[in-house]
């Protein structure tokens, strides 16, 4: 799975780039305020080295901040679109299945973005970039093409696409 750079733009739904500033203005207002409340709360009962919920909250604070930053870098990044069009064309937004070649089986995928997937936790695909070598090897081919790329480790891999349709 690729990650992305802070620098690559990622194609999301309205409603997914919704969904991320929902959430980004939850947890700067709200949970934020909590955690702060908790910290404060536990500095009042004086020693902090052996205070638990101090630490508790101080880590909690530490991971939500992680995300705030992690889902404000998302949104400067983020390119809102349509749904892409069902015609069977590989772009971002699209479920792909592939067929190695030389071999039977298939591997189904998202084109885009992890932030495509709903919050669902039932959706169990795997990820890739459009500008990974995968991707950036399928982009525009259709349904029955073949596509090349090159692996991490120098080997060339041949791809044909068995279907593509909007996520």
């Amino acid at each position: 799975m690729t990650q992305h750079t802070d620098t690559e733009t990622i194609w999301v739904t309205q409603e997914a780039y919704d969904r991320l500033k929902q959430e980004l203005a939850h947890l700067k207002n709200d949970v934020m305020d909590e955690i702060t409340a908790k910290i404060a709360a536990a500095r009042e009962e004086g020693d902090l080295k052996e205070n638990g919920g101090y630490h508790a909250a101080r880590e909690e604070q530490g991971k939500t901040k992680a995300r705030i930053d992690q889902l404000e870098a998302m949104l400067r990044r983020a390119e809102v679109g349509e749904k892409p069009a069902d015609d069977g064309l590989v772009e971002a937004g699209m479920k792909v299945t592939i067929k190695f070649a030389g071999d039977s089986d298939t591997e189904t995928f998202l084109l885009g973005s992890r932030e495509l997937l709903s919050m669902d936790s039932a959706v169990d695909l795997d990820v890739y970039s459009p500008t990974s070598p995968l991707g950036a090897a399928i982009m525009g081919k259709s349904k029955g093409d073949s596509a090349s790329y090159e692996a991490p480790n120098g080997s060339t891999i041949t791809v044909e696409i068995v279907d593509a349709v909007p996520f």
